[in-house]
């Protein structure tokens, strides 16, 4: 399959308003695609529209408002966004949240909450918007799934029952539309540098003490810069890679997984007690982030494996596998 072409192509991106979704709308316009930007927050998305039309132009900038936790209105939109773009170029499923607690310290509302918004959102709109990805030659599908579409650490049911749906989802699209020549690529995020600590949701059972004391430490593991991690994606993507891994963070405990799949979360439990992690959210219109393995954490990409020696490689440069023809890139100014 040959290389993804932005200029002159639709692309849809949700959870377009901040961190990783702003950062991958202003990469797209600097490659010359015409944006169709979904989210809930009205002001954050003005401003990222009012810096892409200043910045770019020439680029066309469509919005919609939109909660993805409300299925009637994502249908709505997605038939909408269909109608007026009956071919598109690209579509980015990158709107997520996180919910921290155990499985008994969060109630079944929250917990169907992750799922609506994280899984079933991205199933709609892929489902309605396949159809015009199919009528544009080489066209492609990112999907956001998570570190903890990886691995699922204690504390994070909900969570990683979403991210791990969402892997599976693309990794059977990534087969099932190989003969209509669209491309699909699963994103995996390790510690990016986004509000989600601060916007975490707690489960209604978790001790909020107890989800603030670890709070701040976790703060200090997001290292990457989204607009880092939106190249990494937007690069992965032209490259048509099945799956990109972004972070050390995300790297080390995929491989942790495939050496020991049913016992890794040992290996976690020691890490949790060595370094103490807290938790972290992306809000429903905002980009996924995946999360730290902690019972009252929430979600947010990072790692919660104890320290593992990794050779130094630049920030900015991503690492391929010439085994998996995965991608990752390391976090900013730290060794993994």
């Amino acid at each position: 399959m040959r290389d993804l072409v932005f200029p002159g192509g639709t692309a849809v991106l949700t959870g377009a308003a901040s961190g990783i979704g702003a950062a991958l709308a202003h990469g797209l316009a600097r490659r010359g695609a015409d944006l169709v930007l979904l989210d809930r927050d009205a002001d954050g998305l003005a401003a990222t529209v009012a810096a892409i039309r200043a910045a770019y132009p020439d680029r066309r900038v469509e919005t919609h408002l939109v909660d993805l936790a409300d299925a009637d209105a994502t249908d709505r939109v997605a038939a909408e966004i269909h109608r007026a773009h009956p071919r598109i170029r690209l579509l980015i499923n990158n709107a997520g949240v996180a919910l921290g607690g155990r499985f008994d310290q969060v109630t079944l509302e929250e917990f169907l909450w992750v799922i609506e918004i994280n899984f079933r959102a991205v199933v709609r709109l892929t489902h309605a918007l396949l159809p015009a990805l199919k009528a544009e030659p080489g066209a492609h599908l990112v999907n956001v799934s998570s570190l903890f579409g990886l691995i699922a650490p204690a504390g994070q049911a909900a969570y990683a029952a979403s991210k791990f749906a969402v892997r599976g989802f693309t990794e059977a699209l990534r087969h099932e539309l190989v003969d209509d020549g669209v491309g699909v690529t699963s994103v995996h995020p390790g510690g990016i540098r986004t509000r989600i600590a601060a916007s975490a949701r707690v489960g209604s059972g978790v001790a909020l003490d107890e989800y603030e004391a670890g709070r701040k430490q976790f703060e200090k593991l997001l290292t990457i810069d989204p607009a880092t991690a939106a190249e990494v994606i937007l690069r992965g993507a032209q490259r048509r890679r099945g799956r990109v891994l972004i972070g050390w963070s995300a790297k080390l405990p995929d491989l942790l997984a495939r050496i020991a799949p049913a016992g890794y979360g040992k290996v976690l439990a020691l890490g949790m007690r060595q370094r103490p992690a807290g938790p972290a959210e992306t809000p429903a219109a905002a980009p996924a982030e995946a999360p730290v393995a902690a019972s009252a954490a929430v979600p947010a990409e990072t790692s919660a494996t104890p320290a593992v020696e990794a050779p130094a490689v630049r920030a900015d440069v991503p690492v391929p596998s010439a085994r998996t023809g995965e991608e990752a890139v390391p976090e900013s100014g730290r060794r993994a």
